[in-house]
């Protein structure tokens, strides 16, 4: 087994995990580690558009979790 996918799971089930989350900024710190989990798995098997849409999901995260209240 190639071990990025090991990168790939985690991400997959930090992001699920933090759709079940009700504190908001938990689930903004979840959503960007597993994007950031995705993004090393989207690198590994050189999926261009999955590295932006994971770059840019990552961002408005970030955004989220620094100026919603």
């Amino acid at each position: 087994m190639d071990p990025y996918i090991i990168f790939g799971i985690i991400g997959l089930l930090l992001i699920s995990h933090g759709v079940l989350t009700k504190k908001r900024k938990l689930q903004d710190l979840e959503y960007v580690a597993g994007g950031l989990f995705l993004l090393i798995y989207s690198i590994s098997i050189k999926s261009y558009i999955f590295i932006i849409l994971q770059i840019i999901f990552i961002i408005a995260a970030l955004w989220d979790y620094k100026f919603r209240k």
